[in-house]
């Protein structure tokens, strides 16, 4: 179903013409570069970071924050990776994974290497580190506690794994770059639902779940929108995007 190709950035642009601005280069490390980057909300301003930073932890949510304080900081509670994993006909999907707790692979040569090693590899035949990835309810968005989840594939609770023999279907995202320049994610087993909040509130400690999509198409609402952000970028005032 899914091929493991690349993709050129204008593949990316699936929602149409990108307003150029100084943050096309959080876009491009995000997509691209499979750099971290924090998740901003588009009007709210707040970023996205799992509810429980630890890596032992696989049955909580996403939830949006409005500071960044010391213990997420340090703990890379406020980055993501948006990890390429593959295409579904001419789109690319991703997987969207927390740099909290990520476990880096042991050396190469060791037993423990082996068996990281079915994590996955990298281009350059490394295993990859392992992440929690935000997956999704089967049956979402209809279960009133269908909240995203943050949690490693074989770990999150049997709703939250992908059916017909394919685990990570749950965890694979449509990401389409936006006319006006930020990103939305649509999960690929929902393709009518979108990446949202919970009753469209968008507060401090709201919580990400899936939600119908009115804005119809990939590129949704601006509601559902986020901005890629370098770490370094987060202190400018979030309306400066628009300029």
């Amino acid at each position: 179903m899914y091929t493991q190709e690349r993709t050129a950035m204008s593949n990316l642009v699936v929602g149409g013409p990108v307003a150029v601005n100084s943050y096309d280069n959080a876009i491009v490390a995000a997509l691209l570069e499979n750099r971290p980057v924090m998740l901003v909300h588009a009007f709210n301003g707040g970023y996205l970071r799992p509810a429980e930073l630890e890596k032992t932890i696989h049955d909580k949510g996403v939830e949006l924050a409005t500071t960044l304080d010391p213990d997420t900081k340090e703990a890379q509670g406020h980055l993501w990776y948006i990890t390429p994993g593959g295409f579904f006909g001419q789109r690319p999907l991703y997987f969207i994974e927390s740099a909290a707790g990520q476990v880096t692979p042991p050396p190469a040569g060791t037993a423990e290497a082996e068996t990281e090693a079915e994590a996955g590899r990298g281009d350059d035949g490394a295993p990859k580190p392992q992440r929690r990835r935000v997956t999704v309810h089967q049956d979402a968005p209809k279960d009133p506690n269908d909240a995203v989840r943050v949690g490693l594939p074989g770990e999150v609770g049997d709703k939250w794994r992908g059916k017909n023999g394919a685990p990570e279907d749950t965890q694979l995202w449509v990401v389409t770059v936006t006319p006006w320049g930020g990103i939305t994610f649509v999960p690929i087993t929902h393709p009518d639902t979108i990446l949202g909040f919970q009753d469209h509130t968008v507060t401090a400690k709201s919580q990400a779940r899936l939600t119908y999509n009115w804005g119809g198409d990939f590129t949704g609402t601006v509601i559902n929108t986020f901005y890629p952000r370098l770490p370094s970028e987060w202190n400018v005032p979030y309306h400066h995007i628009f300029t």
